[in-house]
């Protein structure tokens, strides 16, 4: 069977009483989702069906607002199969944000910290904008790397501060963070590509894209100079473990390449601390 590990997985849709109209809109004009869009999954359930499919560990979204969530939970609980990805900092406010981040790294298992451009500020506030320095510093102090959202999101909320160009310049004044896109690229694939090409502490994350749906340029790229860049993550429930790995093992990768960006490279840039080469 094929090993994976999921670098994006959501644990507490089903928590929140009421999702944001923008959160309804991505299920049903973009994904077409059906009732398992919205849910949450208990602890046995989520554990039977990665044994089914193959997948060795998860990362788990967090909220830094829920230090009870059930991600936590999970994390607490079989620290052997889950990490964390923490998000949900308020950027305007940095001292308690890098404060918080600590603390975080530090009591839980965390392998990332997260941010969407577009999905808060009002979308005001592009990659390049000092109010998320004190963030790249705080990461870079950690070794621990940071997930920024890339490409156009679903919900109708402002594109351009997710265009991955933005990160060419946080690359280069930061060049010792481990910095990952995440949710692809479009319509910027060949942009995110280049940048990974120009940048060694750059990689870009396959959550939340069907991998028949990849482009034939990423797919050229994960098989020469990219092989170690590219990361799989299903952005579950959006996508399933199931639907994901059963349409990777179809796609026309070397047996080396796949496991590559099923396994390795996750494994080698989240779990392995040490800065990215």
């Amino acid at each position: 069977m094929t090993r994976a590990i999921d670098c994006l997985v959501n644990v507490d849709f089903g928590d929140t009483k009421k999702q944001p109209d923008w959160m309804v809109r991505v299920k049903e004009d973009y994904f077409k989702g059906g009732d398992n869009f919205f849910r949450s999954p208990e602890l046995p359930e989520l554990l039977e069906d990665m044994d089914a499919n193959g997948v060795e560990r998860a990362v788990l979204i967090a909220k830094a607002g829920k230090p009870d969530g059930r991600a936590f939970q999970f994390a607490e609980a079989r620290p052997d199969r889950f990490a964390l990805a923490i998000g949900g900092f308020n950027l305007l406010h940095p001292m308690p944000t890098v404060r918080a981040l600590e603390s975080f790294a530090r009591d839980f298992p965390v392998v990332s910290a997260t941010v969407g451009p577009s999905f808060w500020g009002d979308g005001m506030y592009p990659p390049t904008d000092p109010v998320y320095y004190p963030l790249y510093t705080k990461c870079c102090e950690l070794d621990l790397p940071l997930c920024v959202n890339t490409g156009i999101p679903g919900p109708p909320l402002p594109a351009e501060p997710q265009n991955p160009i933005h990160l060419d310049r946080v690359c280069y004044r930061f060049p010792e963070l481990k910095l990952c896109m995440i949710h692809g690229a479009d319509p910027w694939w060949d942009t995110a590509i280049r940048l990974m090409i120009k940048y060694r502490n750059l990689r870009l994350m396959t959550s939340a894209w069907s991998p028949k749906r990849l482009p034939e340029s990423l797919l050229h790229f994960m098989s020469t100079r990219g092989k170690n860049r590219v990361i799989f993550a299903s952005d579950y429930p959006v996508l399933s473990f199931k639907r994901c790995l059963g349409e990777a093992e179809a796609l026309p990768l070397t047996d080396e390449v796949r496991d590559n960006w099923l396994y390795g490279n996750a494994d080698a840039f989240f779990f392995d601390r040490k800065p990215a080469s």
